[in-house]
């Protein structure tokens, strides 16, 4: 009896065909019991199978990129060797135009952009290009009166919200932004995760910081978050569209850099969700802003955001995909007043910078210091850094030792309990040596800077089944 095997076998490739290659098997079958021939029978497979595109294959020599990276030590040298390698592949997808590497980098797995890398598409938009954590985004509301800081920082911790899923009782999205959702077809049913994500950050890098503007001393609050699980929900749903079309249209194209033709009608509509997604984001920022500031009583002097994990489209038709890298170019966005906002670590200032539009880096700058090694290697250091560490890892008192000692001074806050070391100051690249090239390179000009008062985040997430009780605060 005819199989999917025996197509096979006979040449047919089911790859592409979509529901063809099922049609086909019947139909050979039926055939088969009709008393028909194995050659009467592929014959007539070959004349009715749908014709494919040809093939758009990739490069055999990557584009050139520009590197903004100086290594300076064994480990950071390493990093870089893994990031090159990434992106020399990555700039042999046909849709590629140029790419850049940014003093921030860090390596990735085959098909996705490491963090702290551009890479410009022609006529194409890659969901895996700007990962799940759609218009990761900074946002900073200076306030007029200088005011109690941990007053500004008590009152944030019980208005934000860590940790994985929404609020119980979700913050409903205005009308016009809900109705945004119900028109498009990547989000029309997301709705409901756009209200109960309202008002929370996630996890992992993710944070809700509280210092002084160095130039006039006044209290500043910065959030840093994505679009939450309405991005996760559209990078996946985008993700399946891509892997879809690129099968058909260049089947070597390695997954995660698969694409959607940024013409047709599924661009189109993913283009929009984008935009939709980034509304959503900074209405997120400024609602927390705006309930920080009520709690307070204190005036807002000053607003301003930047995505830095996002797609952009300059006015030279390309879709220029930033994974980690922000933006200096002026009028990337509709609201862009010309500043952005680029942070260090927990403990260090942020800093305040105005465009440059360096062309040779695609007009981007570092989106933060970046890391050298993953989170697992930077524990596993911390773990063989001390002396009579429990065969079974660390225990909490260490934990909280390595914490205050890399926190001292500043008043850092785990929001679920228990201090994630994979954030902590030591995980990141060496804050004045990513200044240092930034300055050196053209990249962004730093204007200001807040210092750091304190910080939340996330600490540490033990993902199961049951829900997690949060268990306090860690303070420094």
């Amino acid at each position: 009896m005819i199989t999917g095997k025996t197509l096979i076998d006979w040449g047919i490739d089911p790859k592409g065909k979509g529901k063809w290659f099922g049609e086909a098997l019947k139909e050979a079958q039926y055939r088969e019991s009709c008393g028909h021939t194995h050659s009467e029978i592929l014959l007539h497979l070959e004349r009715s199978q749908p014709k494919l595109p040809p093939e758009i294959a990739l490069r055999t020599n990557a584009l050139p990129f520009e590197i903004y990276v100086e290594p300076e030590s064994e480990v950071e040298q390493e990093n870089l060797n893994g990031v090159i390698q990434t992106m020399d592949a990555l700039l042999r997808v046909p849709t590629a135009v140029a790419g850049a590497v940014l003093p921030d980098a860090m390596g990735a797995g085959p098909g996705s952009i490491p963090v702290g890398c551009v890479i410009a598409a022609k006529d194409a938009i890659h969901p895996g290009w700007h990962s799940a954590d759609v218009c990761c985004s900074m946002a900073i509301t200076v306030f007029k009166r200088k005011d109690d800081l941990k007053k500004i920082l008590d009152a944030a911790q019980a208005i934000t919200h860590f940790g994985p899923g929404g609020r119980e009782k979700g913050w409903l999205m205005p009308a016009t932004v809900a109705h945004d959702f119900s028109k498009n077809r990547f989000l029309s049913d997301a709705g409901a995760i756009g209200d109960s994500n309202l008002g929370t950050q996630g996890d992992g890098n993710h944070f809700l910081y509280v210092g002084t503007l160095r130039s006039t001393g006044q209290p500043a609050l910065v959030t840093h978050h994505g679009s939450r699980g309405v991005g996760a929900l559209l990078h996946k749903r985008g993700m399946a569209v891509a892997k879809k079309h690129t099968a058909i249209h260049s089947p070597r194209t390695p997954e995660k850099a698969a694409w959607i033709d940024a013409n047709g009608e599924d661009g189109l509509a993913y283009w929009e969700a984008l935009q939709i997604a980034r509304r959503w984001t900074k209405w997120n920022h400024f609602l927390l802003h705006g309930a920080i500031q009520q709690a307070i009583g204190n005036r807002i002097e000053d607003q301003f955001w930047n995505e830095h994990n996002f797609v952009f489209r300059r006015d030279d038709g390309l879709y220029y995909h930033a994974k980690g890298a922000t933006p200096s170019f002026k009028g990337f966005s509709d609201d862009d007043d010309g500043r952005t906002l680029i942070p260090m670590n927990m403990c260090e200032p942020i800093l305040i910078t105005t465009h440059r539009d360096k062309p040779e880096a695609l007009g981007f700058s570092p989106h933060g210091a970046g890391r050298n090694m993953t989170r697992t290697q930077h524990v596993r250091n911390l773990t063989a850094a001390r002396e009579n560490v429990d065969p079974r890892g660390l225990s909490p008192r260490d934990i909280e030792e390595i914490f205050r000692e890399e926190t001292r001074h500043i008043d850092v806050r785990s929001y679920l309990g228990r201090p994630d070391l994979s954030e902590l100051p030591s995980a990141y690249k060496s804050a004045e040596q990513v200044q240092r090239q930034i300055k050196k390179h053209g990249l962004a000009d730093v204007v200001d800077y807040v210092d750091p008062y304190g910080c939340i985040m996330a600490g540490e997430i033990v993902w199961n089944k049951r829900k997690k009780e949060k268990t306090g605060v860690v303070q420094s």
